[in-house]
C-alpha cells in the first residue's frame, strides 16, 4: 500500500510558531524547497523556525511541525501532485506547468520515500544550513507496546518513544521554542 504524510497537530503550538499553520489533515511534503535561494538572516523570526523544523501542507502552504504516515490510494497521490504542481506554478513562479508537475512529482516521492515505516508513525524534520545548504534529518515517533498487564487507561507509561536513526551520529540539538519567541535567533546562535 502507497504511504504519504499528512500534517498533524498534537496541540496549538503551531499556531504560535510558525507564520502560517497547516490545518490538519493536509497532505504533506518537506516543504524545504521554499528556502531555496534565501538568506536565513533575512528570513522573519517564525520562517526561521519553519525552516529549522515544518513540514509544508500543501493545500494551504502552511507549516506543520509533525507528519504522520498515512496510506493513500494511486489517486490521492495523484491529486496531491496536482496540487503542489498547481501552488508551485501559481505561488513560486514555476515557469511552465509540466516544470511544476515535474517538481511536484519530485518532492512527492520524497515525501513518499519518509513514510517508509508503519501507518500512524509519525514524522518530525531538523534542518540546518551546512556550506550554504540545506541538510535535513528526520526522525520518528512511534507508539509504544502496550503494558500486558495495564488496563487500558494505563497502557502507555508514555504515548511514543524517540528512536535513533542509524548512521545519525551528529551531536543533538536542543531548540528552546519558548525563548526563540523572545530572541532573534538562526541556527541556534543568537545574533
Amino acid at each position: 500500500m502507497l504511504k504519504l504524510p499528512r500534517t498533524i497537530r498534537l496541540d496549538p503550538s503551531d499556531t504560535f510558531v510558525f507564520e502560517r499553520a497547516a490545518a490538519p489533515g493536509e497532505w504533506a511534503v518537506s516543504g524545504a524547497f521554499v528556502f531555496w535561494n534565501q538568506d536565513p538572516a533575512t528570513l522573519a523570526q517564525k520562517q526561521r523556525v519553519a525552516l529549522r523544523s515544518g513540514f509544508l501542507g500543501i493545500e494551504s502552504l502552511g507549516w506543520s511541525t509533525l507528519a504522520i504516515v498515512t496510506e493513500a490510494t494511486e489517486t490521492e497521490r495523484q491529486a496531491m501532485v496536482e496540487r503542489l504542481a498547481s501552488q508551485l506554478q501559481e505561488k513560486f513562479g514555476a515557469p511552465d506547468a509540466e516544470a511544476a508537475r515535474s517538481a511536484a512529482e519530485e518532492e512527492v516521492a520524497f515525501a513518499a520515500s519518509l513514510c517508509d515505516h508503519p501507518a500512524q508513525t509519525l514524522l518530525a524534520v531538523q534542518r540546518s544550513l551546512e556550506d550554504g545548504e540545506i541538510r535535513e534529518r528526520f526522525r520518528t515517533l512511534k507508539p509504544r507496546e502496550a503494558a500486558g498487564d495495564a488496563g487500558s487507561l494505563h497502557a502507555h507509561a508514555r504515548a511514543f518513544t524517540f528512536h535513533e536513526v542509524e548512521g545519525d551520529d551528529d551531536p543533538t540539538e536542543e531548540v528552546d521554542l519558548l525563548g526563540l519567541m523572545g530572541t532573534d535567533q538562526v541556527s541556534g546562535k543568537r545574533t
